[in-house]
């Protein structure tokens, strides 16, 4: 072990035994998949649901690596960014924030970047895994990542626990049979091999840091490469997140005992569960959109104009009010105290200055634990 562990290449040696109970599920997720594809294709819906569900995938996979962020961070830090005020300047734990707001707004990037690769044209490859794997970490503190090699596969060895992956000089060789078996289409259902690939691509542990982030990205990247999501709003993290150590355990046992059923039975156990909370979501979103549409769709007061804007900045001080609405300071206060008044906004900072409002319901729905597991 000591020279790392070379994994076999893609597909398994031995033919995989899958049960009936498991094509079940592999049909499952296939339906799901297709009920969020037809949603997001069929519905006009809200910038907030694009930039949340795919922000929900960033903060979930980001807090499978340690790091420890909410909506509200994200979306004040932004909001601070927007009227130009550093968004650390209120304290040491705001600096820590920071970070972790760093890091997952990275990964949000990243994967807007591989997602807009795809539309342009280009596939998965070397290259393109090396440019996002720059964006995931670019900007974060060098106390905050282990390594200095950004952009590039790993020059010095890594562990992952007891598991030793294989040596920098075996990875250039590993990584090309796995993009020829990405780019050739694979052996099995497409949902199947993604669940070969996400396994090989961790194996294999191609860079100094980064490698979880990056290979759950590659998720989302080959089922929109390959037409089971219109949009990148399946948040498989959420459910890495929830079963973390059972996530480890599978991929070990495939190391250690060639355990592949077991490890692509819970993947795509996960993937079936995520499309229908996805759905779910995007519907309740989409049928709060049209509920304020219907309240204060006909009337041209501030405080009516600022509930149909939620939907696409759902998170607000009076001075992004007045810039959103072209109106006076007075004026956007009072659209925030009608606003909250009536439940649609709630004040996050508790402060008496410098306050920040949020769009309750929309957070409520977004922040909601998984229904369906």
């Amino acid at each position: 072990m000591g020279g790392g562990q070379r994994p076999d290449p893609l597909p398994p040696n031995a033919e995989l035994q899958l049960e009936g109970a498991f094509y079940e599920t592999l049909s499952e997720a296939t339906f799901w998949l297709g009920k969020l594809s037809g949603f997001n294709l069929t519905t006009d819906f809200a910038p907030v649901l694009y930039t949340s569900l795919l922000r929900k995938e960033a903060m979930e996979s980001s807090e499978i690596e340690g790091a420890n962020i909410d909506f509200n961070a994200l979306y004040s830090f932004e909001t601070s960014a927007l009227e130009n005020i550093t968004a650390a300047a209120d304290s040491t734990t705001a600096v820590d924030d920071t970070k972790d707001v760093t890091e997952v707004l990275n990964y949000e990037q990243a994967l807007e970047n591989g997602i807009d690769a795809l539309d342009s044209g280009e596939a998965i490859s070397i290259e393109l895994l090396h440019t996002l794997h720059e964006t995931l970490l670019g900007d974060v503190p060098a106390d905050r990542r282990e390594t200095d090699t950004i952009g590039e596969f790993k020059t010095v060895p890594n562990h992952l626990g007891e598991f030793v992956p294989p040596v920098p000089s075996d990875v250039d060789g590993l990584m090309d049979a796995l993009l020829t078996y990405i780019r050739t289409g694979g052996s099995y259902h497409p949902l199947i091999d993604v669940a070969l690939t996400h396994y090989q691509f961790e194996t294999i542990h191609p860079y100094g840091d980064g490698n979880g982030r990056l290979g759950r990205l590659l998720i989302t990247l080959q089922l929109y490469g390959q037409g089971y999501l219109e949009q990148p709003t399946l948040y498989l993290s959420e459910y890495l997140n929830r079963y973390k150590e059972t996530y480890v355990d599978r991929m070990n046992a495939v190391r250690r005992d060639g355990e592949w059923e077991a490890w692509i039975d819970f993947f795509v156990t996960g993937i079936r569960h995520q499309a229908e909370e996805s759905l779910l979501r995007s519907r309740e979103l989409h049928t709060l959109q049209r509920e304020y549409e219907a309240e204060y769709g006909d009337d041209a007061a501030a405080y009516a104009r600022l509930a149909r804007l939620l939907f696409e900045q759902p998170y607000l001080t009076a001075a992004v009010v007045e810039e959103l609405l072209d109106v006076t300071g007075p004026t956007a206060y009072r659209a925030l105290d009608r606003l909250e008044s009536e439940g649609i906004l709630e004040e996050t900072t508790g402060k008496k200055r410098n306050r920040e409002y949020r769009a309750r319901e929309i957070f409520e729905v977004l922040e909601r634990p998984p229904q369906t597991y």
